[in-house]
C-alpha cells in the first residue's frame, strides 16, 4: 500500500468517525428537545399517520395551519390561538412531519406529501374530529394546503384566511438549496450529520428575515421551540415542503377560480420571503370573493404584526355577517 493510499484511507476513516459522532450527537439532541418540549395537545391517528393537535374553546370551528420550518406553537406565540378560543372552537394542527406529528416516508404510504396530500389527510382528520364548515387559516406554505382543502374538500371549509402565502410559481433559490436534504440516501446522511448544526447556526438570521421589518419577539421561544425544527425528522419534512412548493403552485394556479368560499388574504409589503405584490396581489384579482389586507409595518409574519385584525376577519367569515366585498384595504 502506497503512502498516498494509506493517507486516503486514514482520511476516510477520520471522516466516517466524525460523521458518526455527529449523527449520534444530533440524535441525542433531538431526543433532548422532545423531552424538553413534550406535546401539549392530543393525538389522532389517520390513515396510519399520527397527528398532534391542540383544541380549545366553543363555537364555530376555526382550524389553524402553520407554515414551513414551524409547528402549531406558532399560533400560540402569535396569540391567534388564545384570541380565537374566546368565541370559537379552535383547532391547531402540527402538519405532517412538523412538531409532534409523524410523516411516514413516501414509499411506505404512497404519498409525496404535497399540499394536496396533506389536505387529503387533514380532511380525514376533520371527519374524525367532527369539524365541518370551518374557517381554515393557513400561513406561508400552508396557504396551499388550505386552498387544496377548499378545492377538494368543500364541505369542510366555510372560508379561508391566507397569510403571507405563495400561490404562483417562481424561481426559488431556497427550494434548490434544500433539495439534497429531501433525497433518499444523501438526504439521510445530511439530516443526521451536517444539516442540524447548520440549521441551528442559521436560525437567528432566518428568524430575523421572517419577522423583518419588525424585531423578533422576545417571548417567541416560550411558545415556539426552535429546537424541534432542526431535528432530522423535521428537517426532512421541511425539505420536502420546500421541494414540493413550486410544482404545487404550478398545478394549483389553474384551479384557483374554482374556489367558492370567501377568502381573506393578508400580506405585508416588507415580506422578505415571498414577493407579496406578485403573489397575494395577483391571487386577489383571481378570486372574485376575496379581500386583500395589507398589514402595516409587517413582513412574512403578518399574524404577529396585527393578530386582532386577523381575528376580526375570521369572526366575520365565521359568522357570515355580510358577503365579503372585493376590495383592497391599505
Amino acid at each position: 500500500m502506497t503512502n498516498r493510499h494509506s493517507t486516503m484511507l486514514k482520511t476516510l476513516g477520520i471522516t466516517a468517525l466524525a460523521l458518526g459522532g455527529l449523527a449520534v450527537a444530533n440524535t441525542l439532541a433531538a431526543r433532548a428537545a422532545e423531552r424538553r418540549y413534550p406535546p401539549e395537545g392530543r393525538f389522532l391517528t389517520v390513515d396510519g399517520v399520527r397527528l398532534h393537535y391542540m383544541e380549545a374553546g366553543e363555537g364555530p370551528p376555526v382550524v389553524l395551519l402553520h407554515g414551513n420550518v414551524s409547528a402549531l406553537g406558532d399560533s400560540l406565540a402569535s396569540g391567534l390561538f388564545q384570541r380565537l378560543a374566546r368565541n370559537h372552537r379552535v383547532i391547531a394542527f402540527d402538519r405532517p412531519g412538523m412538531g409532534h406529528s409523524d410523516r411516514p416516508k413516501n414509499r411506505s404510504h404512497g404519498r409525496d406529501w404535497t399540499p394536496e396530500d396533506q389536505a387529503d389527510l387533514l380532511a380525514r382528520a376533520f371527519d374524525a374530529l367532527n369539524i365541518e364548515n370551518a374557517v381554515v387559516v393557513g400561513h406561508s406554505y400552508a396557504t396551499l394546503v388550505a386552498l387544496a382543502l377548499a378545492l377538494d374538500h368543500r364541505r369542510a371549509v366555510k372560508g379561508l384566511v391566507l397569510m403571507a402565502g405563495y400561490y404562483f410559481p417562481t424561481r426559488r433559490v431556497d427550494a434548490a438549496l434544500v433539495a439534497p436534504v429531501a433525497m433518499p440516501v444523501l438526504g439521510d446522511l445530511l439530516r443526521y450529520t451536517l444539516s442540524p448544526p447548520f440549521a441551528k447556526a442559521m436560525m437567528p438570521a432566518m428568524l430575523k428575515t421572517l419577522f423583518s421589518p419588525r424585531p423578533v419577539p422576545d417571548h417567541l421561544t416560550d411558545s415556539f421551540p426552535a429546537a424541534l425544527t432542526i431535528r432530522p425528522s423535521q428537517l426532512r419534512a421541511n425539505a420536502q415542503d420546500g421541494v414540493t412548493m413550486v410544482p404545487a403552485a404550478e398545478r394549483m394556479q389553474h384551479r384557483y377560480a374554482e374556489v367558492t368560499v370567501p377568502v381573506a388574504i393578508f400580506a405585508g409589503h416588507g415580506d422578505r420571503v415571498v414577493e407579496q405584490e406578485e403573489q397575494s396581489g395577483r391571487l386577489h384579482h383571481v378570486l372574485s370573493d376575496s379581500t386583500l389586507h395589507w398589514v402595516p409595518d409587517s413582513g412574512h409574519m403578518v399574524h404577529y404584526a396585527d393578530p386582532d385584525l386577523v381575528v376580526r376577519r375570521i369572526d366575520e367569515l365565521s359568522a357570515e355577517k355580510a358577503a365579503p366585498q372585493v376590495s383592497v384595504h391599505r
